[in-house]
């Protein structure tokens, strides 16, 4: 096989166009062509107003030899298929069905790898199956009622499911799990594009359909899936688990335990503690979310204001402050949502999301400052009765905390022109905010640290001299983002194993992933290290 790279295209051009390049730049007739496939596809904006995509292509030809002087180019190789392998399966015998809390994409990605290799999963998921738990948010962000066991932190698929869908990743992939997952998810009924898209996404609409799929999948291969089934205890006998209590009630055996809980259980996290599973804090980011027309950012981007074929432009911007701090832009939205995503009652959480279509009037994104471990204390002071490691939960609930009693339960909002003069904002400007969930015009500085009001402001106008009109006085600020990765890392030795033997911490909740795509490979790590270490129960 012959792969080819740098093969620019107009980004209107079809397959067509990509043959008859490739046959070009090789001196080869059609028939000459088994099969081409597309493994990577980037956007050349640099010359607007004209856009090229960017390919990466696998050819196989009839008979490559013929071709060899061709091949004796950088951007012209020969290559070999190279696809995901599972690990050979162990030899111990496996104590009891493996049992995973969580059904994000760390949880999902697990539990299907060992359901298709006769492992039998149980996985258990505290909040609704997907379709149930899109009628909850829903009504949440109409009536204001919030259930704290299924909403936008939890309910099947995870956090990830009520978000712009983003897949791409910037985890080193040597042994091919990004490309698996990414499979696993067209499998499941994602497009075929995710597969070679620089920036894929799938948006809420299409992730609703697919996790409801893995599901039944999981299921059709052996496993379980039981819903509103929270893990509030555990058991563990010479330092080696045991069994969970379930809801409160009955307790189950779990002699394997992946906790792929996500970022947002504290209750967990605070119950794993209490029983003596080792964890430590560690730095995270949080920050506000900005919307803009996204007119304005297709203007900014592409040159122009109606971006046809090409979608929604999406915008990436950091920068390094004053004060040795970093800000940057985090989850962004083309043409998306700012919605209310909070999961404890009393406290408020701001998230963003797109549909597939991105075909909203504003773009969003978070604009996240980092934190660390010396904030935390500094914050919430120094209270003794907060452990070290629970210091992050405790500065996010401070924090959202706040944001819900200065609007009284709605988003908070504050035009960044009030944010620069610290006044509270009395009307919207041109930039009309879409939110899911109520909203109100407030001060936003009478809430966020100094320290974090100042570095968005220098940020924000920093952003305004790459982006013309990012720093318009009337855009728009929601707070707090709070939940952009795990305030706690649950340490784990080289087989993937905590403190606790056979505990498995697992994907964003456990501190080791940030985002759908990276979350799903580490799912597929721990569904290696439980297949090397056990045997199956067999067919």
């Amino acid at each position: 096989m012959i792969r080819m790279q740098q093969v620019k295209l107009p980004v209107e051009a079809g397959e067509a166009a990509i043959k008859n390049k490739v046959c070009h730049l090789l001196k080869a007739r059609e028939s000459d062509v088994r099969r081409i496939e597309i493994r990577r596809r980037s956007l050349d904006a640099r010359k607007k107003p004209e856009f090229y995509y960017v390919y990466t292509l696998d050819v196989e030809l009839k008979q490559e030899k013929k071709f060899a002087k061709k091949v004796n180019h950088k951007n012209i190789m020969y290559t070999r298929a190279e696809g995901y392998e599972f690990p050979e399966m162990g030899r111990e015998p496996l104590p009891g069905r493996p049992v995973i809390i969580g059904s994000g994409p760390a949880g999902l990605c697990c539990a299907w790898m060992l359901a298709k290799y006769g492992y039998r999963p149980i996985l258990l998921e505290r909040g609704d199956e997907a379709a149930v738990r899109r009628r909850r948010v829903d009504e949440f962000w109409s009536t204001g009622n919030l259930d704290p066991q299924s909403n936008v932190q939890f309910g099947e698929g995870g956090a990830g499911t009520f978000s712009d869908g983003k897949l791409n990743t910037s985890v080193k992939d040597p042994k091919g799990r990004v490309r698996q997952v990414l499979s696993l998810f067209v499998h499941a009924g994602a497009p075929q594009e995710i597969l070679y898209d620089q920036k894929p996404h799938l948006g809420t609409d299409v992730l609703v359909d697919l996790v409801q799929n893995l599901r039944r999948q999981i299921e059709e291969m052996g496993g379980e899936v039981h819903f509103r089934s929270q893990m509030t205890d555990l058991r563990q006998r010479d330092g080696r688990m045991q069994e969970i209590q379930v809801n409160g009630g009955e307790w189950m055996p779990a002699p394997v335990l992946v906790l792929a809980i996500g970022h947002s259980a504290r209750d967990t996290v605070e119950l794993l503690y209490s029983r003596g599973l080792s964890m430590e804090s560690k730095a995270f980011a949080v920050g506000v979310r900005v919307e803009h027309p996204q007119e304005m950012i297709n203007l900014d981007q592409y040159g122009r204001r109606d971006p046809g074929i090409l979608g929604a432009a999406p915008y990436k911007v950091t920068h390094q402050l004053a004060n040795g701090r970093g800000v940057y832009s985090f989850c962004m939205c083309p043409g998306g949502w700012v919605v209310n995503a909070s999961s404890e009652p009393g406290h408020l959480a701001v998230n963003g999301m797109s549909y597939q279509a991105r075909d909203g009037r504003n773009a969003n994104s978070a604009l996240i400052v980092t934190v660390n471990p010396r904030d935390y204390t500094e914050f919430c002071g120094s209270d003794a009765r907060i452990p070290e490691p629970l210091r992050g939960i405790a500065f996010q609930r401070n924090l959202e905390r706040a944001a819900y009693n200065l609007a009284q339960g709605a988003v908070p909002m504050q035009l960044f022109g009030d944010f620069c003069g610290n006044k509270p904002s009395r009307a919207l400007g041109e930039v009309l905010p879409c939110i899911k969930g109520s909203a109100a015009l407030t001060n936003l500085r009478e809430i966020l640290p100094d320290f974090l009001s100042s570095s968005l402001e220098e940020g924000i106008k920093a952003f305004g001299r790459k982006l013309p009109g990012f720093d318009r006085p009337d855009c728009v600020l929601s707070a707090v983002e709070s939940r952009t990765s795990s305030p706690v890392r649950i340490p784990r030795d080289e087989e993937l194993v905590s403190s606790i033997k056979n505990l498995y911490p697992c994907g964003e909740g456990a501190g080791y992933a940030g985002g759908i795509t990276s979350a799903a490979v580490d799912g597929l790590r721990v569904a290696e290290a439980i297949r090397k270490k056990y045997m199956n129960f067999g067919k």
